[in-house]
């Protein structure tokens, strides 16, 4: 999918990501024709996008998208893998690790816009978000990294198990089957499905959706804590959870949003959210 005609995109120095802003939304595409597979290269632009939108105060939430109409991801390029040491495939793959650590610890919602198939490494992106919209019959997702002798080795045994269960997830990988996005949205690995006549129309549905999560809808600083608390919360005990539930409550009690939101519930009228 290509950005809104109305945004400007940049591409990030590797040429595997361009990024561009809408408002409070920063919009990466990943572009690596015909099926956007990742390389170093895309993980380092990658990187980059997620590094300028964690340190722009304007930007409440990221979408993430795919280039052309066919793939989100279709996963690690092979042809790269086949190519290099065993010594580069693990740094290779500690650098994707490190890098959708990155995104997951970055206090601003991420959205995974799944425009066509997202396979494998694809998916494995896409877990890191922290929401996965998906244009209803576009494609297909799985981990179907099975088949090369290999396991989903960016985060997908991990991930993939903390939103299915162990069970169905051992499943899904050992058998590597691809699902449809009907289907991955009854099993909760999709968060919502939206209709739409093409690919455009989906990813400016996928935008409108992220803004409004964004003032003066909503506080983002209140809903970036709320990931940061679910995120990192989920991983610990649960008295370092309430511990870290605590502390972030601490920032927002003391936040203009927050003394806006309570004052307008008071006062019965709509709150007028301003990011800080």
């Amino acid at each position: 999918m290509s950005p809104p005609a109305s945004l400007t995109a940049e591409t990030l120095p590797n040429g595997k990501v361009t990024y561009a802003k809408d408002g409070p939304v920063a919009l990466f595409t990943l572009t690596n024709p015909p099926a956007n597979g990742y390389s170093f290269e895309m993980m380092r632009d990658l990187d980059e996008a997620i590094l300028r939108a964690r340190f722009d105060d304007e930007v409440t939430a990221i979408v993430i998208a795919g280039e052309g109409e066919k793939f989100f991801c279709a996963g690690a390029d092979i042809g790269m893998l086949n190519d290099v040491t065993p010594s580069f495939k693990y740094s290779f793959c500690l650098h994707a690790n490190e890098t959708l650590l990155r995104l997951e610890h970055t206090p601003k919602l991420v959205i995974a816009a799944l425009g066509g198939h997202c396979v494998g490494g694809g998916l494995e992106i896409a877990l890191a978000c922290d929401l996965r919209v998906a244009r209803k019959g576009s494609g297909r997702c799985g981990l179907p990294e099975i088949s090369l002798g290999v396991l989903p080795g960016t985060g997908g045994t991990q991930r993939l198990a903390r939103v299915l269960g162990k069970a169905r997830a051992i499943e899904m990988m050992a058998t590597g089957d691809l699902i449809d996005y009907a289907t991955a949205g009854e099993l909760g690995l999709i968060t919502k499905t939206i209709e739409a006549d093409d690919e455009a129309a989906f990813l400016g549905q996928v935008l409108e959706y992220a803004r409004s999560f964004a003032p003066p809808k909503k506080a983002g600083m209140s809903v970036g804590h709320i990931k940061r608390a679910v995120q990192t919360g989920a991983e610990i005990p649960l008295e370092a959870g309430l511990a870290l539930e605590r502390e972030l409550q601490a920032k927002l009690f003391a936040s203009d949003d927050a003394r806006e939101g309570i004052a307008a519930f008071v006062e019965k009228r709509d709150a007028e959210f301003r990011g800080r």
